[in-house]
């Protein structure tokens, strides 16, 4: 079977990450990665009811925003920790139909989140939500990855984008649904978890099928990176500096975005949601656009011009008034969101044959970051003010500087 390899060149300071794919897979498996991708949606969709929800819970049980920080903490918290050993364990033996548990999990955290009677139980029921993401990031990633026929940058796009898109309807649904029905309606929302689990059990018998006929050995990278051992780890380092302002940010935004309107502007609930609802909307373009962009011009030119274009943005934002708030929003999310497919796949073209532990970090890192930076915050909200936390966030995007210290990772096209 003929394969395409790239090779390293050391002049001009490029450097290429081998790359084994074979003729058969080059060209996408569309239908799998549109099924990955809708199902990304709908079990982010879920996730997101709960930031969406956060007003409704504050008044309801008299939380203060540290409390509210502890619920994203508790979440993200699980997914945080437990993502990277997922995606260890599953390198070493893929499960199939791992995915369709872990969306079980994010049922159960649902329909006991729509029962919750106490804090405790607000935690716990977070935390199970977050399991349900630990299992379900790592392998499905893997598996988009497998099916991206060689165009990792678009593949890991096309699925990102159902989240994101996921997580922008679902404070849409949250302001319409859940804030005039109450906590108990979030148990509706068990139906879009039945749908995610209906479609990736077909996800996993392709998968399994793939397993079986031994063509997921074919489609791993071989070889090792040109890269110095010393140059690999101090690569992923920056990755995880230009995660971590990505996040924190991200999360900021998610987490208090309608307390920072209802503060500064006065602006009702379902109001709010609407502009967390652009915000989201904006986001999945530009992880869309991210990936294949990274196809075309390198994953390191993409991550530069993401993290750190967005700062006049974000130092913008605090000082806005209601309508250029919203407008500013928009960009910021654009910008901002279209680093992560190509930090992704940049990480996993630095660390071939480990795609599940690989993204499995970053994913689980995003998570953690998200939750420690929501907590941390809460904390300084509620001993000054949102809007002063807001000010604090938008410095940022200075940590993407960081991106001018990785190396240059030029990719030939396979054959």
């Amino acid at each position: 079977m003929t394969q395409a390899t790239d090779t390293g060149e050391r002049g001009g300071g490029e450097f290429a990450a081998p790359t084994v794919v074979p003729v058969a897979a080059n060209v996408a498996s569309l239908g799998i990665l549109g099924a990955l991708s809708l199902s990304h949606g709908l079990n982010d969709l879920i996730q997101s009811l709960l930031p969406a929800v956060y007003p409704l819970l504050k008044d309801a049980y008299a939380l203060d925003f540290r409390q509210i920080g502890y619920i994203t903490l508790a979440f993200q918290g699980t997914a945080s920790v437990l993502q990277p050993l997922v995606g260890l364990y599953t390198d070493k033996y893929p499960k199939p139909f791992s995915l369709t548990i872990g969306m079980g999990c994010t049922l159960i955290g649902l329909l006991l989140l729509s029962m919750a009677a106490s804090y405790p139980m607000i935690l716990f029921s977070a935390a199970l939500v977050g399991l349900g993401s630990s299992i379900f990031h790592p392998e499905s990633s893997r598996m988009a990855r497998l099916a991206s026929g060689g165009r990792h940058g678009f593949a890991q796009s096309l699925f990102q984008v159902g989240g994101n898109c996921g997580s922008a309807i679902g404070p849409l649904l949250a302001a319409f649904v859940v804030v005039p029905n109450g906590q108990k309606s979030i148990a509706w929302f068990a139906i879009v978890a039945l749908i995610g689990m209906a479609v990736l059990f077909n996800v996993g018998r392709w998968y399994a099928r793939k397993l079986a006929a031994k063509k997921t050995a074919a489609l791993r990278p071989s070889g090792t990176v040109t890269l110095p051992r010393f140059t690999v780890v101090r690569s992923i380092a920056i990755l995880v500096a230009l995660m971590f302002s990505k996040f924190v940010y991200l999360a900021s935004i998610s987490t208090y975005l309608t307390f920072y309107l209802i503060s500064k502007f006065q602006v009702s609930v379902s109001s709010a949601q609407l502009f967390l609802f652009l915000f989201l909307f904006a986001t999945a373009a530009g992880t869309f656009l991210g990936g294949p962009l990274g196809d075309k011009i390198g994953r390191k030119p993409v991550m530069l011009g993401s993290i750190l274009g967005v700062l006049p943005f974000t130092l913008a934002l605090p000082h806005a008034n209601l309508f250029w708030t919203a407008a500013l929003t928009v960009p910021i999310g654009l910008i901002l969101a279209s680093a992560f497919s190509a930090i992704v796949v940049y990480a996993q073209d630095l660390v071939p044959g480990r795609t599940g532990v690989i993204a499995g970090l970053f994913f689980g890192f995003a998570f953690g970051m998200g939750g420690i930076g929501a907590a941390a915050l809460g904390i300084i909200a509620d001993k000054t003010s949102v809007e002063y936390a807001f000010q604090l966030c938008a410095y940022l995007p200075v940590i993407g500087l960081l991106a001018l210290f990785l190396p240059n990772m030029k990719h030939v096209s396979p054959v």
